[in-house]
């Protein structure tokens, strides 16, 4: 069982241009996306969350489902859903506003104990910013750990949201002792600062950095480092593409039993080309339809 756990909330993506031009509501959010991918990739995958019990919350939960992700976990709360407004430039990348105050997701409460046979749990995104839910997720991140569970994290900074820059930073180096993966953009990697091999020093057993249609790169604390180019496709929106990776990465290190920080450890150039290159044909798949809509196994083909 992998364990994702984050926000769920709802995109508004613009069905045209211009400031007020159509939104057509989708199901979303980075951890909510990569539960769904990792259901679709077929990894036995579960969600820990907080969601309203509005309409937007029962299309949310219904969405994790027809995924076949347990929802056993989540929360629910008479608070609103959290909206997210996209606005996509020319080149298909997202930029979001973010509607937070007051919605239930905000107000998630760590759970007494994991899903029975949790093997992972993933975290990022708003979760991690959006108080008191943050500092809930960051206890479940450290307990996991403790507890010699593989955990991964995305940062995937939304800057608007982050009031204080230099705490987050601070807070975001006091995360790497108890995470095993660390998977972000080059963006997010040049907005935290510090450097890969600095990462590793702290904590994690491998970091990737994702470069857009460039591809993908692993730096592993043996002082390995392997990249692979980007699949080829025509770009729709990258809505969804980095959670995807989320995906892909924590399934392919199942499927390579390299769930463990011994595992990934052990993991050679050949495993980590294998795993980069399905990560990348599976983001290329979700960047060539709109909004969030990552693969399913078939459609992507073996690691």
């Amino acid at each position: 069982m992998i364990v994702v756990a984050g926000e769920a909330l709802i995109d508004l993506v613009p069905q045209g241009t211009g400031a007020l031009a159509g939104l057509q509501p989708a199901l979303g959010g980075g951890p909510y996306n990569t539960a769904v991918a990792l259901g679709r990739l077929g990894s036995p995958t579960a969600f820990c969350s907080r969601t309203s019990r509005d309409a937007f919350g029962d299309a949310l939960l219904d969405g994790l489902r027809k995924a076949d992700v347990d929802v056993s976990a989540v929360q629910r709360g008479a608070e609103p859903t959290t909206l997210a407004v996209a606005t996509i430039d020319a080149h298909g990348s997202a930029a979001y506003s973010f509607y937070v105050e007051g919605t239930a997701d905000r107000l998630f409460a760590a759970p007494p104990a994991l899903p029975t046979g949790t093997r992972a749990v993933s975290f990022g995104t708003c979760s991690l910013v959006l108080e008191p839910g943050a500092t809930a997720y960051e206890s479940l991140m450290r307990t996991a750990a403790a507890q010699g569970v593989f955990t991964a994290l995305d940062p995937n900074i939304r800057a608007g949201l982050i009031p204080d820059a230099d705490a987050y930073r601070a807070r975001f180096r006091g995360w790497l002792p108890s995470v095993s993966l660390l998977k972000l953009s080059e963006e997010d990697a040049e907005w935290l600062g510090g450097s890969p091999r600095e990462w590793l020093a702290a904590g994690p057993g491998a970091v990737v950095i994702t470069r857009g249609g460039a591809g993908l790169t692993a730096f592993t604390k043996d002082g390995a480092e392997y990249s692979v180019p980007g699949a080829k496709v025509e770009v729709v929106d990258t809505i969804g593409a980095g959670d995807t990776v989320n995906a892909a990465l924590l399934h392919g290190l199942t499927v390579l039993d390299a769930v463990s920080a011994e595992g990934i450890a052990a993991l050679d150039g050949d495993g980590w080309t294998r795993l980069l290159d399905f990560a990348a044909r599976a983001a290329a798949i979700t960047c060539s339809r709109a909004g969030a809509e990552p693969p399913y196994a078939r459609e992507v083909g073996e690691i």
